[in-house]
């Protein structure tokens, strides 16, 4: 195989792999909007939160378990933290795709990002 077919080869293979990492992205965006939407359909159904007075769920275990018993702010924020998870997501697959096309400069420092972005989320004590 010529050097021309081995980079036409590559770039077609990269663009597959942009396509399916932004329709994953799309899917998760309509994903996290639709449990958003359940949940804000429930506390207006409701007209309750789910949380006596002013207490709201303030960790993931707190979440999880409202989103057990089906409470609507516990519902709402678990489609915001999956919105907040699908550009992580992506910032993830993207370090594969690079390690699978021996772009180690690249793989690094998509692995920096995603390392960052794992502390700050560990640093805001979700």
């Amino acid at each position: 195989m010529s050097q021309g077919n081995r980079g036409k080869a590559s770039a077609s293979s990269i663009s597959v792999v942009e396509l399916r990492i932004s329709q994953y992205l799309r899917a998760g965006v309509l994903l996290s909007a639709a449990v958003i939407l359940v949940g804000l359909a429930f506390f207006l159904i409701l007209g309750d939160s789910g949380y006596p007075g002013r207490t709201f769920p303030a960790h993931l275990p707190e979440i999880g378990q409202g989103l057990l018993q089906l409470k609507p702010y516990a519902i709402i924020l678990t489609g915001l933290l999956m919105l907040i998870l699908t550009p992580v997501f992506r910032v993830g697959i993207s370090i594969l795709v690079f390690l699978k096309e021996k772009d180690y400069l690249y793989a690094g420092i998509s692995l920096l990002v995603f390392f960052i972005l794992i502390v700050s989320f560990l640093l805001g004590k979700a």
